[in-house]
């Protein structure tokens, strides 16, 4: 992708509600789009399929024979869709292993140097990898023949072979997907028209229609999720976009994200005041419907409404965010942002409340808006270590302490409120590190 364009996914959705007879058509189509990818997962995810996947023509001609497109009567132009989607998740998910046995062996006292050296070539090459795993003779071009050489001298090879077994069989893990509601579909199987979308069903030559809220047309491959209960549909539609260079953003601006104010910077200011409002007012409703919910469960008709209330909810906190990030943009008009990294969640604590706010916090969508509107903007982003930075006194270093949403220092005497402090400490940070580098 250019570096002037990137990748952004818009929605559209169905302007009035779909028909039972149309849900189910479309359902069906979802429901064999999860089994093909299934049977892709069991019988391609294992050791012994690693050859296969790239580049895939294999995978995809031994599909074609496994007469499991016939079986289902399915459509090629979405039976082949899974398959790629579903090859396309198990190289992700190999790419995730090596990472982690990387990660292992690092992290591993007793290997040394040249133990690790071997074990990364090993796990960078994906013959090697390959026949390592499958116990086969290595077959390699004479250049890396001679680096592998290099690599495996005067290091105990069937020790550490025996040892990259037992990280891949520890980390790597049977994917299985029990989604049922949705599926990718190309330009063959849809055509725009009369202010809506026409989609191909598994009856020949049949499509059905589908009236949008929207006149914009796409000629690329989408993903379609479906609502059975309200009868509603989002099409997922990725597109590229051009960047935006502003000549007026030169600001540096240390921030801090936070549960109750979204987004601290480091001069004071705040975006996203009534965050914590929209979360503790969701949060209890939650509470309050699953209260209802347990106490009627053999006479309770509301789940539909249920859903479709928490969906507007989500909606409504997602557009609250997305304004307010876009006002800080608009008001720092920064050049370079810094913040420390979000936590990754842990364990619940005891206070059951909290807990439940913080579930209801939508840390992982602020920071993915955000970065892409960093992007989108030309904004450069440093992301700092957060451990400690809250506590760590930005006008003198040392460590003070936080009561009642204030940081307060002993050492010096500083006073501030905690997210502007931490948000202090994140510029302070990042502007030291690019220094170094």
């Amino acid at each position: 992708m250019s570096g002037n364009t990137i990748c952004k996914t818009i929605r559209q959705y169905n302007k009035e509600p779909v028909s039972m007879e149309d849900m189910c058509k479309l359902l069906e189509i979802a429901d064999d789009y999860g089994k093909v990818k299934n049977y892709v997962y069991q019988r391609y995810g294992g050791i012994k399929s690693i050859e296969k996947l790239y580049p895939g023509y294999t995978v995809q001609n031994e599909m074609t024979a496994s007469g499991l497109r016939e079986s289902l009567n399915m459509p090629s132009v979405y039976f082949y869709l899974a398959v790629y989607d579903a090859l396309g998740d198990i190289k992700s998910h190999w790419s995730k292993v090596k990472k982690l046995v990387q990660e292992s062996v690092h992290r591993n006292e007793n290997f040394t140097p040249k133990d690790k050296h071997y074990l990364r070539f090993i796990l960078k090459v994906n013959n090697c990898f390959e026949s390592v795993l499958n116990d086969k003779p290595l077959k390699l071009p004479d250049t890396l023949q001679k680096k592998y050489e290099e690599a495996a001298s005067d290091v105990d090879i069937r020790r550490l072979d025996n040892y990259l077994k037992r990280q891949v069989r520890r980390h790597l893990k049977k994917l299985h997907t029990d989604e049922t509601d949705g599926f990718s579909i190309s330009e063959r199987a849809y055509r725009y028209g009369d202010h809506g979308i026409y989609i191909s069903v598994k009856e020949k030559r049949k499509r059905i229609y589908i009236p949008l809220t929207d006149s914009n047309q796409y000629d690329r491959q989408l993903f379609i999720r479906l609502f059975k209960e309200s009868g509603r549909l989002e099409i997922f539609v990725p597109i590229k976009i051009r960047v935006k260079r502003h000549g007026d953003f030169q600001n540096e601006v240390g921030i801090a994200f936070g549960m109750f104010d979204m987004l601290t910077t480091d001069s004071g200011n705040i975006y996203g005041e009534q965050m914590g409002e929209y979360v503790r007012h969701q949060a209890e409703w939650i509470q309050e419907q699953n209260r209802i919910y347990r106490n009627n469960k053999d006479d309770n008709p509301g789940r539909k409404r249920y859903e479709e209330q928490k969906r507007k909810m989500d909606e409504r906190l997602h557009t609250y965010i997305n304004a307010e990030l876009n006002r800080f943009f608009r008001t720092e008009k920064p050049k370079t942002v810094y913040f420390p990294k979000l936590p990754a969640r842990g364990r619940a604590g005891k206070v059951k409340r909290i807990n439940f706010h913080v579930a209801i916090w939508q840390k992982g969508y602020i920071k993915e808006r955000f970065l892409l509107k960093c992007r989108e903007h030309s904004v450069a982003i440093v992301e700092v270590f957060g451990k400690g930075i809250g506590i760590e006194c930005s006008e003198c270093g040392k460590e003070g302490q936080k009561k009642k949403g204030l940081f307060l220092c002993p050492a010096c005497g500083f006073q501030e409120r905690d997210r502007v402090n931490a948000a202090r400490n994140a510029r302070k940070r990042g502007e030291k590190e690019q220094l170094k580098s």
